[in-house]
């Protein structure tokens, strides 16, 4: 049984890794990148919380390591804000096409964990919701 088992395995590992290459390679050379669209885009805040075991100095020295600011965020992604929020780190939202989702996890992944512990949110635009809400409430009485 035992015998059987390792050439399935082997098989079945061997067929995975060349399925997901292909696959990897079929995204990698799709061309140029979506542009950011209403259709397509998505909000993404990405909070960066400061690793408090390290010093800002080494930090500093493992974002250059890592050469955070040369990868992230990739080439056509938006930054709608980065700011620093005190007693979390870096706030930053932001908009790109769904489609590359992917390629802007991949570049936080190389290029941020270690100095910092990272959490997502997918975010949306409530300020036209706001305006519209207050418009309603702040409307003059009318004159009698």
């Amino acid at each position: 049984m035992k015998t059987l088992l390792k050439p399935l395995l082997a098989s079945v590992l061997l067929f995975s890794t060349l399925v997901s290459g292909g696959l990897h390679a079929q995204a990698s050379t799709s061309g140029k990148p979506v542009a950011i669209s209403a259709d397509n885009a998505v909000l993404l805040t990405v909070f960066l919380k400061h690793d408090q075991s390290r010093n800002l100095n080494e930090i500093r020295t493992k974002l250059t390591e890592q050469e955070l600011f040369k990868v992230f965020p990739p080439e056509g992604v938006e930054i709608v804000s980065w700011t620093i929020a005190m007693g979390i780190g870096h706030v930053i939202v932001l908009r790109f096409p769904a489609s590359r989702l992917r390629e802007v996890n991949l570049a936080i992944e190389r290029s941020a964990w270690g100095p910092f512990r990272t959490e997502f949110f997918p975010t949306y635009d409530y300020m036209d919701i706001v305006a519209a809400e207050q418009s309603k409430v702040r409307k003059p009485a009318p004159a009698k």
